[in-house]
């Protein structure tokens, strides 16, 4: 089959609508929009590289134009958006709408408007004498512990495209530039009880209340860390220390049983550089399960780590920092609570940033939207950052 390599290209406005009207909620396919980017770019001769998930219903892409060199700035963005079920949207989620100036729809703010500016940028620097190349990458499963993108990495640093170097991950900052964000870790706990009359309490184990010292251990870490001195990471953050959350908690059979099961996830929101929650986490647990056993030997903790986010660490005399800033002209310093994939690039060797359009209050928001206004100065950034890319590079 011959592909049309000189198809229409597309404003950034009308690539968002398409990538509005699948609904990639991330228990869900993504692959009718792989398909439709696929496709747009081939019909411009971008030819894209997919990684299929393990269970064939999702895949992450990439993509490069310009020199055959390494040293390409890449352009990370997420497929998948949160559920829209039990809130109240007064338009139609998978409708592009404007109204007021905004521009609604789920996933204009996290982050399809982005990855709609950045397959516009892509099809433009095709055609542009680049310099400098310019790569796109985009992922699944961010929204659910942004652990996925790690094969999207690890698939673009063994493939034959020459690797980039520089990394902007277009989460919604405003369009200021973020050189750091808090790590995440997760794990989901499954504590077995045994269960007898409550009236025999002190000869069962109840896992309900065996939960409540792992939930306490956590109060009194998130009370220790508040009251310690920020490190010199921690102390741009808000709050400037690490956390532990537990929040949604199931187990018990009735008022007068000893529950034998209790489960939930417990996680963390850990500044850069404080890398000590997955042993303590551990640790205690382990403690836990012992006393229970003393008890009852049947008895245990199942824990699952389920996320592992690493968080971005601004870096002395970053590549991507240095770019972000001449692009946006933004010199403050910015850093966030929440993670992104900019930690997982990081970690592999790139250097990277967060920079996109739009609020992050509006993320996961009924009627989310993304200002006419911010929309405009994402494609204003791509295009400068397509003229740099143009420009000679030094030796």
């Amino acid at each position: 089959m011959t592909v049309d390599t000189h198809g229409p290209e597309l404003a950034p406005r009308a690539i968002l609508e398409r990538l509005i009207a699948f609904p990639t909620v991330s228990s869900d396919t993504n692959l009718p929009l792989v398909d439709w980017v696929e496709g747009y770019l081939a019909t411009h001769g971008i030819t894209v590289q997919r990684v299929p998930s393990e269970c064939g219903t999702k895949a992450h892409l990439y993509a490069h134009v310009g020199p055959q060199i390494a040293g390409a700035v890449v352009l990370s963005g997420h497929t998948d958006v949160v559920p829209v079920e039990g809130q109240a949207w007064t338009t139609d989620p998978w409708v592009l709408t404007e109204k007021d100036g905004k521009l609604f729809g789920r996933g204009t703010c996290d982050m399809k408007g982005f990855d709609a500016l950045a397959i516009w940028a892509l099809v433009k620097a095709k055609n542009a004498p680049l310099k400098r190349p310019l790569q796109l990458a985009l992922s699944f499963d961010e929204e659910v512990g942004c652990m996925a993108v790690a094969d999207l990495i690890e698939a673009m640093i063994a493939s034959d495209m020459p690797r980039g170097d520089t990394v902007i991950v277009g989460e919604p900052s405003m369009m200021k530039v973020v050189t750091g964000h808090k790590g995440g870790l997760g794990f989901a706990v499954h504590i077995h009880g045994f269960e007898v009359h409550s009236s025999l309490q002190p000869y069962g184990v109840s896992a309900i209340m065996e939960a409540g010292r792992l939930i306490q251990w956590a109060n009194e870490q998130n009370a220790a860390n508040a009251a310690a001195t920020p490190s010199e990471l921690a102390a741009p953050f808000d709050p400037p220390f690490s956390t532990l959350h537990i929040g949604k908690i199931s187990g018990g059979t009735a008022h007068n049983i000893t529950a034998k099961d209790c489960e939930f996830v417990i996680s963390t929101r850990a500044v850069p550089g404080d890398t000590q929650w997955r042993d303590k986490i551990t640790a205690k647990i382990r403690e836990i399960e012992a006393g229970m056993q003393a008890i009852r030997p049947e008895t245990r903790i199942d824990a699952v780590e389920v996320f592992g986010v690493p968080p971005l660490s601004p870096e002395s005399d970053g590549a991507a920092e240095a770019l972000t800033r001449r692009l946006t002209g933004d010199n403050a310093s910015h850093v966030v609570s929440y993670g992104t994939e900019g930690g997982q690039f990081q970690v592999r060797g790139y250097s990277a940033v967060v920079c996109g359009p739009g609020d992050i209050a509006q993320a996961h928001q009924p009627d989310e939207f993304l200002t006419l206004e911010q929309f405009a100065a994402g494609q204003a950034f791509m295009e400068r950052l397509i003229d740099e890319l143009c420009a000679p590079q030094p030796a």
